[in-house]
């Protein structure tokens, strides 16, 4: 018999011995994955890209933050709230970002530290968007440059399979999983409708890339540019990617096999929770 005071005993996961199953991540998983299965067969060098990017959830009416009545984070149905996400972020909220990382990735070098070194690369790339031939479609042709040598990086036009919206009430910050499709185009004939210069900074994790980006975009010929900052965490391989969800509760392979996609997932949206966690009050505020 305990005793007040007495230390805690180890303790089952539950009465069963088990641990529920994170109905979050779950969702998320089951929503990244059926975007993945029923994706159009658009080209055989298609690649699907899964991201998640910071930013702030706005009602489209009132133009603030939104606000309901739940008290953690939560999965927005899609569509069903009028909301417009908002992904800029104020210049000091990307430079606390860019000190906390390069931390990170200093502290991850030394033996003592427990997960994987961080590491990073430099990148500088000019983006020129296009139109389709079909004036409905929504989606443009993006030719990305290397901004000092000009070489052509890649030719695609980016089709967005789906989005799930988190808002998160207790951060500065809020968030949104992406699923999309890229796929490989010819050169585009004609000028740009707009252009966008990056600046970004890529950190390096196991399976994941997390982009600090600053914009420079000119939205029309004569417009002055506009300065944005963005946050995003990325699935790095997305051949990795594609064999996990093949491989997701297939009876015929290995219980690793069948589970390495909702493992993944659970890194992937564990890293953004991360993220949003550290975003400073600032973020919201229009700079």
């Amino acid at each position: 018999m305990s005793t007040p005071g007495s230390s805690l005993p180890p303790l089952s996961l539950s009465i069963l011995g088990v641990e529920p199953l994170d109905e979050f991540i779950r969702e998320i998983a089951d929503f990244v994955h059926h975007k993945i299965m029923t994706r159009p067969n658009m080209h055989p060098q298609a690649k699907v890209e899964v991201e998640a990017k910071l930013g702030v959830l706005r009602d489209r009416s009132s133009r603030q933050r939104l606000m309901l009545p739940v008290l953690v984070e939560t999965i927005l149905t899609p569509n069903e709230i009028d909301v417009q996400f908002e992904s800029n972020m104020s210049l000091t909220q990307h430079k606390h970002f860019n000190t906390m990382l390069n931390e990170l990735m200093r502290v991850s070098s030394q033996p003592s530290h427990p997960t994987s070194p961080l590491e990073y690369t430099h990148v500088k790339v000019i983006d020129s968007f296009y139109p389709l031939d079909n004036p409905r479609e929504r989606d443009k042709i993006r030719v990305t440059r290397d901004e000092k040598t000009n070489t052509v990086l890649e030719i695609t036009r980016k089709v967005r399979l789906g989005d799930l919206n988190i808002y998160s009430p207790k951060r500065a910050a809020d968030w949104r999983v992406s699923v999309s499709l890229e796929v490989p185009v010819s050169h585009p004939i004609g000028s740009p409708t707009h252009v966008r210069r990056k600046d970004r900074i890529c950190y390096s994790h196991e399976e994941f890339n997390i982009d600090l980006t600053q914009v420079h975009s000119n939205a029309a010929p004569n417009a002055p540019p506009e300065v944005l900052h963005e946050l995003e965490v990325e699935i790095a391989r997305p051949a990795l990617l594609l064999s996990t969800a093949t491989k997701r509760a297939d009876p015929n392979v290995s219980e690793n096999e069948r589970n390495a996609f909702d493992e993944l997932i659970r890194s992937f949206v564990n890293n953004a929770r991360i993220l949003v966690k550290n975003a400073s009050d600032g973020w919201h505020q229009r700079s």
